[in-house]
């Protein structure tokens, strides 16, 4: 098991283990949710994430018409993870919550209409578009 948690540890989360799905998102909704060029996140199913600690929710329409629910500690307000209504079984999770600089990288970059010239992702499959949703059925 691994943990991700926020800046003060109020809300954390106990994952299986390294998941085999990490992508980064360039899309603009992403940029503004980590103040970074992109986000990365690990899905992973849900059933197989355990939360602990209360979250405060953030509702957004998604580039591609869904809602996704980003969920982040009302204490310190470090955005941990989310979920996509078009997702029900999977969550997203910030790697950067996980805090562990040998977690595995992106295999996947989408939106990368919208990523910063100077990001390089090496190793990753790229999309211009693309939502995570499209990225874990194919």
């Amino acid at each position: 098991m691994i943990e991700a948690r926020c800046s003060c540890g109020a809300l954390s989360l106990s994952l299986p283990g390294p998941s085999r799905l990490v992508v980064a998102c360039h899309c603009l909704d992403c940029q503004r949710r980590t103040g970074a060029p992109f986000g990365i996140g690990a899905f992973y199913p849900a059933d197989a994430v355990t939360i602990s600690g209360s979250s405060k929710e953030y509702v957004r329409t998604a580039t591609s018409g869904g809602k996704i629910r980003n969920h982040f500690c009302p204490d310190c307000g470090s955005t941990i993870y989310w979920k996509a209504d078009n997702l029900p079984a999977m969550i997203g999770v910030a790697v950067g919550a996980i805090a562990d600089p040998e977690f595995p990288p992106p295999i996947r970059s989408v939106f990368e209409q919208s990523k910063h010239g100077w990001v390089e992702i090496p190793g990753a499959e790229h999309f211009q578009q693309g939502s995570v949703a499209k990225q874990i059925s194919s």
